[in-house]
């Protein structure tokens, strides 16, 4: 296994919507194994497969994960669909796509989600607060929404002129003695 580049915004694969998984086989578990291990380095609590340059329904994510303490609650899904929601809760969100930059979203408190797991048979997870949010945020992902896009115009604007200074900067360095 190893770690997959992650995709940065404004990459346009990240804006694309994916194509279901027809048969969860093994080079798709194999990317599940590869899409846990990049998030879990980065580190983050969600991936999806667009994020990893790959257009296909795929997510996984551990919100419990603290490091290198305590247990690991990974999910690896395939194919999530969203079948409840209910109530209402604003986050503070960031994403591993958009280093350095986070947008307070308003999503339901609590969805039901069925998908697919690793060995392909359905499963349903029923998630609250912040499984809930993480769940909502990969899952747009595969629809090609960002976090990015529920910001201010003046917001993006802002964030992209810093991406581009920094990669002008990257390119240039300056020289120091």
């Amino acid at each position: 296994m190893g770690l997959l580049p992650i995709q940065i915004y404004p990459d346009p694969l990240l804006k694309t919507v994916c194509e279901p998984v027809e048969k969860v086989t093994p080079i798709i578990q194999k990317l599940l194994d590869e899409m846990a291990e990049t998030m879990y380095a980065a580190p983050g609590i969600g991936l999806a497969a667009p994020q990893v340059g790959i257009s296909k329904r795929v997510i996984v994510l551990d919100v419990s994960w603290k490091g290198d303490k305590g247990p690991r609650v990974l999910y690896q899904l395939v194919n999530p669909v969203i079948v409840e929601r209910s109530g209402s809760i604003e986050w503070e969100e960031g994403c591993l796509s958009i280093p350095e930059f986070s947008q307070v979203m308003k999503r339901s408190q609590k969805v039901k989600v069925e998908a697919l797991n690793r060995d392909g048979k359905k499963k349903i997870i029923e998630g609250e607060d912040i499984l809930a949010v993480c769940l909502q945020h990969e899952i747009d992902h595969l629809d090609g929404k960002l976090i990015i896009d529920k910001a201010s115009r003046l917001k993006r604007k802002l964030y992209l002129d810093k991406i581009k200074k920094h990669q002008h900067t990257q390119s240039h360095p300056e020289v120091v003695f």
